[in-house]
C-alpha cells in the first residue's frame, strides 16, 4: 500500500507490483512496517549455499547494512539498534536479480547505485532500489520501532538478518524503479585486451 501522509509517499508493507507503478526514479519516499538488514553473507547463502530465508521477504524490504545491536531488558526481541547506516549497494550487484526472484522482496534500500543485473530484476519482479543518504546511522536507527527478531546469527551482528518494524524509515531516493530505468545507472566494468 502507498500512503501520502503530511506530503510524503509512504510505502507500507506487503508492498506490491501495482503500488509501486506510480512511483519513479528520483521520488522521495518513506517505508513503514518491515525491514530486515541482509548483506553479503546472506545473498550468499540464498543464492550460492542454496539456504532458506529464515525470514519471509514477500512484498518488504531489505537494508544493506551491518548495524550496531545491543541488548535491552525492555524490547521484547532482547535487543534494540543503535545505529544502521546503509552499505554500498554495489557489493550485492550480482546476487540481486536471483535474491529478488527467488525472495519476493519489493524494496531494496542501500548506499549507492547498482547495475544492470538489479534493473533487470527491479523490472521482471516488481521492485525498486532506494539510496538512504549516507552519514544518518544514528537517525535511521530512531525510525526502527523496534527488532521483530535476529536470524542467522552465527555470522556475526553486521551480516545478522535484524528483521524491524520502522515508521517512515527515510527519506529514501529511488534509484531504480518498477520500469528497470535508473538514476544513477552502472554499467559493468569492461576491461580493455
Amino acid at each position: 500500500m502507498v500512503e501520502n501522509r503530511n506530503g510524503k509517499k509512504v510505502l507500507i508493507t506487503p508492498v506490491t507490483a501495482e503500488d509501486l507503478a506510480d512511483i519513479h526514479i528520483g521520488d522521495i519516499v518513506y517505508l513503514d512496517g518491515d525491514l530486515v538488514t541482509c548483506r553479503d553473507v546472506a545473498h550468499r547463502r540464498l543464492i550460492e549455499g542454496k539456504r532458506e530465508l529464515p525470514v519471509d521477504l514477500h512484498g518488504k524490504a531489505i537494508l544493506h547494512a551491518g548495524p550496531i545491536v545491543r541488548p535491552s531488558e525492555t524490547a521484547a526481541s532482547g535487543y534494540e539498534m543503535v545505529s544502521v547506516g546503509p552499505t554500498t549497494s554495489m557489493r550485492m550487484e550480482k546476487f540481486e536479480y536471483e535474491f529478488v526472484q527467488k525472495s519476493g522482496v519489493r524494496v531494496i534500500v542501500g548506499k549507492g547505485g547498482m547495475g544492470p543485473n538489479t534493473e533487470r530484476a527491479c523490472k521482471e519482479f516488481g521492485a525498486i532500489h532506494c539510496v538512504f543518504p549516507a552519514g544518518n546511522a544514528v537517525v535511521a536507527a530512531t525510525e526502527v520501532e523496534e527488532i521483530v527478531e535476529a536470524q542467522w546469527r552465527d555470522l556475526g551482528m553486521p551480516e545478522t538478518l535484524w528483521h524491524c518494524h520502522v515508521n517512515e524509515f527515510g527519506p529514501l531516493i529511488v534509484s531504480i524503479d518498477a520500469e528497470g530505468l535508473s538514476l544513477i545507472h552502472i554499467s559493468e566494468p569492461t576491461r580493455p585486451y
